[in-house]
């Protein structure tokens, strides 16, 4: 219905912004597809299936979907489990493809279950040290197909298989996959017109064709549309029910984290919300029907939603053009792509692993507490040396238990621990002879208890139900007394998005934990000016007497 109702002044940024998308998403899906072991069709196939559902009936008008390197990751490992469990009781692909299914039909109940919501609780050092952990595991395993080497099959066994590779390093594939990053690195710096996945990929496997090089490519791909292979699903042995659902379980829950934390940062950019629990049944369609006809199961991809946006994209044709953009190039020129050199895909891959990477959570890690510290590093090891889901768990439950202990510590004397709601400020005893500019002017916002990866959401609102007339905006903070890494983000995105709405922010009664908080990472001048920081109330309305 939304197709019926569509407004063509919409059109030419929506034809754009597919295509762009597209363009970026099509090389990533072949190396994707690579690194997953069912090969450079089962990620085109993924693209294209899932980017055109995911569109439809998604929840973000915006979201450009596809195979992703945390939802390629989990694939990897299925795949590499399956085949050492189940190749003697025959056919291994069907297992795989059920269980991409079942992600999907769990994504599905996610929705109508209403868990999108639920996305927010997780704390930020679980995910800063998953989606870290993903990356490393990314380049860690693309290193041996840098060299033209084949990969062994785990992280660990990268470690302690490097030693070898230097007696097989094959030259002519190693100098193409540094060319390949040479170029994804420098060809932006030239121009972002074209995106620099796609000049990679295409020069630096014509310079590998055209020099006759000797190193390992993508080999035969198929031109035709995928077929469906629901049907051997019967045949799936009862052993692997077990394997199916915790790996089901895996991809729907990292996808639905993945996608959603992507359809946030679209909602930042254009300013709009998106539906969470449509955007999970989306992705779940998309997933399924991939599953169905031997595509890679995805998520809604970062770089592809951006780009997008940036490039025009408003409604949910736009994603659709994008998905069908890769069908029409898998159809009429998906031959071509047999001589891509698996070099040139790894050359891709790594800064992709490089990207995923929190880098901005590390350089801050000496900087937190010590228990969010923990938490990510806990996560970060777990992800990349052992099981992605119980990284998860493990990271939620320390995360819950430290949390817990800190508010035990600080609570003894407090009744309530919550933010509270914003149309319910009373103004405290030390505010009730403030100035009539300050009552006219200005809004006393009061903060309780600790701002933790609780509330961080609730705190975010405040930008949304600020008063547009609001001159000053005073933060009371004389009962916060403790901020962990998700709210010392969140109070940084929030001063961020204040200062470029030119609303001054002043802060009373920061205490010892929080103050120290905010000047680690320069929050304070950076965002609120030293001179805006205050004791007390009295000092702040003084302040206000002398410049207003």
């Amino acid at each position: 219905m939304e197709f019926l109702k569509y407004d063509k002044r919409n059109l030419k940024g929506d034809l754009m912004g597919g295509l762009v998308a597209g363009v970026v998403a099509l090389p990533l899906a072949l190396a994707f597809g690579v690194q997953s072991g069912l090969g450079a069709t089962a990620g085109l196939y993924g693209a294209f299936i899932l980017g055109i559902l995911a569109a439809i009936f998604g929840g973000t008008a915006t979201q450009a979907s596809g195979p992703t390197g945390p939802m390629t990751v989990v694939a990897a490992t299925l795949v590499a489990l399956v085949i050492e469990r189940f190749t003697l009781t025959g056919n291994v692909l069907p297992i795989i493809l059920l269980t991409f299914f079942m992600a999907g039909i769990f994504q599905i109940c996610f929705g109508l279950l209403k868990l999108g919501t639920y996305v927010k609780y997780f704390p930020y050092p679980v995910i800063s040290g998953f989606m870290s952990g993903v990356g490393l595991i990314i380049i860690l395993l693309q290193v041996f197909p840098f060299a033209g080497v084949s990969s062994p099959k785990s992280t660990w066994a990268v470690l302690t298989s490097v030693p070898a590779l230097f007696g097989q390093i094959n030259l002519a594939a190693l100098g193409i996959g540094l060319v390949t990053v040479f170029i994804y690195y420098v060809f932006p710096k030239i121009t972002k017109i074209v995106p620099s996945t796609l000049v990679a990929l295409i020069g630096a496997s014509l310079i590998a064709f055209f020099l006759k090089l000797d190193i390992p490519t993508i080999g035969n791909i198929p031109t035709a549309l995928p077929a469906l292979q629901a049907g051997s699903f019967i045949g799936v042995p009862a052993e692997a029910y077990a394997t199916i659902l915790e790996y089901a379980l895996i991809l729907a829950v990292l996808g639905s984290i993945d996608s959603l934390l992507t359809s946030v940062i679209a909602d930042n950019i254009t300013k709009t919300s998106h539906d969470s629990n449509r955007e999970l049944i989306g992705q779940g369609i998309g997933n399924a029907i991939a599953g169905a006809f031997g595509g890679l199961p995805g998520s809604g991809a970062t770089k592809g939603t951006v780009v997008n946006i940036d490039s025009g994209g408003k409604t949910r044709l736009s994603g659709t053009i994008h998905g069908i953009f890769i069908l029409l190039i898998l159809v009429g020129a998906g031959s071509l792509a047999s001589y891509i050199p698996l070099s040139v895909l790894a050359g891709m891959l790594i800064p992709v692993g490089v990207n995923i990477i929190d880098f901005k959570g590390f350089k801050h890690i000496r900087l937190i507490p010590k228990s969010d510290a923990f938490v990510l590093v806990v996560v970060l090891v777990i992800t990349t040396f052992g099981n992605l889901i119980y990284a998860v768990a493990i990271g939620l439950i320390l995360a819950c238990v430290l949390y817990m202990k800190k508010s035990a510590d600080l609570a003894e004397d407090r009744t309530e621990l919550k933010l509270l709601d914003f149309e319910k400020e009373d103004l405290w005893a030390d505010e009730l002879n403030q100035p009539s500019i300050v009552r006219d002017q200005v809004f006393i916002k009061h903060l309780y208890g600790p701002l933790f990866f609780g509330s961080v959401s609730h705190f975010k609102g405040l930008i949304t139900k600020l008063n547009q007339e609001i001159k000053t905006l005073v933060i009371r903070m004389d009962k916060v007394d403790y901020m962990d890494q998700s709210g010392l983000y969140a109070m940084e995105s929030v001063l961020f998005e204040l200062k470029k709405k030119n609303i001054p922010v002043m802060l009373i009664g920061l205490q010892e934990q929080p103050c120290g908080m905010l000047n680690s990472i320069f929050i304070i001048p950076n965002l609120v000016d030293e001179k805006h920081v205050f004791n007390t109330a009295q000092e702040c309305f003084t302040y206000f007497r002398q410049t207003i």
